[in-house]
């Protein structure tokens, strides 16, 4: 192998357009839709020059060196493109200045792609370019980096490679081995690529007819897996397709917590709604009601428990609850008719109750948003500089009840809590207590009309793809919509409206594999393969490619 890496800068402004690349991959900004065939082509390419950035006399020093920086900078400029918009809610709801919100993203990006950088540099020193099963490593370091983003320090996955497959053969996969496994396939087929270019003309018939198999059979086994096998995978519970309302009030986010403003604006539209509703099952988003259930005007809290004391429907409705003296917590609320049940065990909590004291159910945030519903140690200094209601919530508990419903077991999870596949799957470890309905409420209005909310739709689509569930989506701003169990929007509001959605959907029961080993044993079977993969090659002699 030659170092013939284009020279000085124009290598390195390759690499960060690769970095942009991937992250459009997932979304492409103009119109929302993931690019699954974009994602491998540009990290092959990235592939590439990581490998025709050394050169045979280099040291494993040197060789670590160059893919370590050449991987921060790739990943650096990936992850800053994928989640911009904190910039938009840092400076523009925030009131943070502008440079300081600007240099926030790009540090927070900075630190997350120290574990690619580390990915790239370990994969040059083991002279992965060079050996036989060279793109296997490097497909195990990234997913090894990419476990570390999602669980280390509360984890932050938002625009993990795995994204971008919610269309495309690689979906098939899914069910099977969930988001982080589809990025370990994307990253070997690139490497496969990658390889196969780098090497040409010296690459054996053997070596070039194993690498398109290898990527004919990855590609077509998604395609019967998706077609053929996942639908088989659960079956339709219930007696019947549940009708809903989903709500989208599209309050601003600048208005939201203004009494005369947002706040009134809220309450006055969702009380019509839900007086007006028909559905059995009605969901609003989260913090629908802007504050606490003491705060409200006299009597709304009761008429709402009136309203739904009885009779044949349901609101799952996203308040704040608690007390500023006992804490605080962002949950669901659920108003039901008094023979509602619920599935599994109910931790009721005196802080939470309402002001009636009538026990409801209930879900609370477990997975807490860093700096917004608690603060990291020693950055207390970070949060003092935004004007925002921020604060440290409360934390609900890992596996929470259902809400049995109409022969429904429907589970809530709010905001980014589905980007976290593998603690969603926690409540399907009892098969018989597994819900067969997802319900996300959530608030998109903090990032204005970005990217982000497409990015959030497809993140809910590749846990009902995962799952093996439907996930209905009641947001403030976008993206409302029902999305069926093999991850197919079939209804949405559009963005930045204020709307009711309604419609039906079908829940379902039985488990995926995905649902059955995360639930049991979270993400260590892809930490134990990762590990695996590199300690094969780390500790075994080094064998050129055949």
């Amino acid at each position: 192998m030659t170092h013939t890496l284009p020279a000085g800068r124009l290598g390195l402004l390759l690499l960060a357009l690769c970095g942009v690349l991937l992250a459009w991959s997932t979304a492409w900004p103009w119109g929302g839709m993931p690019l699954w065939w974009l994602q491998p082509l540009v990290l092959a390419v990235a592939v590439w020059l990581l490998a025709r950035s050394v050169s045979p006399i280099d040291s494993p020093r040197q060789r670590f060196r160059r893919g370590f920086r050449r991987g921060w900078l790739l990943a650096t400029v990936w992850l800053a493109s994928t989640f911009w918009w904190l910039y938009i809610s840092m400076h523009v709801y925030g009131g943070m200045l502008s440079g300081v919100a600007a240099l926030a993203v790009l540090l927070l990006a900075g630190a997350l792609a120290l574990y690619y950088a580390l990915a790239c540099g370990l994969w040059l020193a083991l002279q992965g370019p060079t050996r036989a099963g060279g793109s296997l490593l490097f497909a195990a370091l990234w997913l090894l980096a990419e476990l570390c983003r999602g669980v280390l320090f509360t984890g932050f996955p938002w625009g993990a490679l795995g994204y971008a497959h919610v269309e495309g053969p690689l979906a098939g996969w899914a069910p099977w081995i969930g988001v982080y496994g589809i990025g370990f396939l994307a990253c070997w087929l690139a490497a496969l690529l990658a390889l196969r270019q780098l090497h040409g003309r010296n690459a054996s018939v053997r070596q070039g007819l194993l690498t398109s198999a290898t990527v004919v059979l990855l590609l077509f086994a998604g395609i019967a897996l998706r077609e053929g096998v996942n639908p088989g995978l659960t079956m339709p519970a219930g007696d019947k397709p549940l009708g809903v309302e989903l709500m989208q009030g599209n309050i601003p986010q600048d208005e939201k917590f203004v009494p005369s403003g947002g706040i009134e604006a809220a309450l006055v539209w969702y009380g019509e709604q839900l007086a007006a509703a028909q559905a059995p099952l009605v969901l609003l988003p989260e913090t629908a009601l802007p504050i606490l259930p003491t705060q409200l005007p006299p009597g709304y809290w009761q008429a709402m428990q009136q309203r739904f004391a009885t009779g044949e429907q349901a609101a799952l409705i996203g308040t704040p609850a608690g007390t500023f003296e006992t804490g605080l917590a962002n949950v669901v609320v659920g108003m039901v008719p008094g023979g509602a049940v619920l599935a599994g065990s109910q931790p009721l909590s005196q802080v939470l109750m309402p002001p009636s004291g009538q026990p409801e159910y209930r879900y609370l945030k477990q997975h807490l948003v860093p700096f917004g519903e608690f603060v990291p140690y020693g950055f207390q200094w970070f949060v003092d500089m935004m004007v925002m209601p921020l604060g440290n919530f409360l934390r609900g508990d890992a596996n929470q009840p259902r809400l049995l419903w109409q022969g429904q077991r429907i589970q809530p999870n709010i905001c980014y809590e589905d980007l976290f596949g593998e603690e969603l799957a926690v409540s399907f470890t009892d098969p018989g207590q597994a819900p067969t309905i997802l319900a996300n409420v959530s608030n998109i209005a903090w990032f204005g009309d970005s990217v982000a909310i497409d990015q959030h739709r497809h993140i809910s689509r590749m846990r009902a793809m995962e799952l093996g569930r439907p996930m209905l989506r009641a947001t403030n701003t976008g993206s409302t919509a029902i999305i069926d169990h093999l991850g197919q929007v079939q209804q949405e509001l559009p963005r930045l409206e204020r709307g009711v959605l309604r419609g039906q959907v079908q829940g379902r029961e039985g488990l995926t594999p995905f649902a059955r080993w995360a639930g049991q044993l979270g993400l260590w079977p892809l930490w134990l393969l990762g590990a695996a993969l590199l300690a094969l090659f780390a500790l075994r002699p080094s064998r050129p490619r055949g």
